[in-house]
């Protein structure tokens, strides 16, 4: 009996090769993509508010982000939250873009992923009461979608690939 000695190996001999080798090592990377997708879209869709792609960050007038809200407002599940945006529209429209910059980024680096996850998921929901709520069949909308993309991130982080990754890396070494 060999106690206390780890032979730590990689790729085929390690995972048992060939097919099974293969599955683990997908099943490892698989929310990769997930999280460039979503990292790429989210930091987009910032940038898209801030410089005025689709929708300005105006109080009012025509495809403003006041305007908007107040479009959604009486078809909102929770028409308070619009409410409560409505009182800063420019203000509102602000935070969403940077926080959709700051989820973004996070999730594709990888730092604070969990957190990133958690941000994404909350914008998406947020968005999914009030500005898509009404729309129909709710298979139409996307930010539903979007919500269900970030919950894997939220359970799972960003363990591979990621600045949390390394980071924990270096505390094990630092504890060892």
């Amino acid at each position: 009996m060999a106690h206390g000695n780890l032979t730590r190996t990689r790729g085929a001999a390690a995972t048992g090769g060939g097919l099974r080798g293969l599955k683990e090592t997908a099943g490892r990377y698989a929310l990769l993509p997930l999280r460039v997708f979503l990292g790429v879209t989210f930091v987009y869709a910032g940038f898209d508010k801030l410089t005025g792609g689709t929708t300005s960050l105006k109080a009012s007038g025509p495809g403003s982000i006041g305007e908007l809200m107040h479009s959604v407002r009486d078809s909102s599940a929770i028409p308070a939250l619009v409410d409560l945006a409505l009182k800063s529209p420019v203000g509102f429209g602000y935070a969403i873009a940077i926080g959709e910059i700051a989820a973004g980024l996070g999730i594709l680096v990888g730092l604070f992923g969990r957190l990133a996850a958690t941000g994404g998921a909350l914008i998406s929901l947020s968005l999914w009461l009030t500005v898509s709520w009404a729309t129909t069949p709710y298979y139409y909308g996307n930010d539903l979608a979007y919500l269900m993309a970030w919950l894997p991130l939220v359970l799972a982080g960003t363990p591979l690939l990621s600045a949390d990754a390394w980071l924990a890396s270096r505390r094990r070494l630092r504890t060892s």
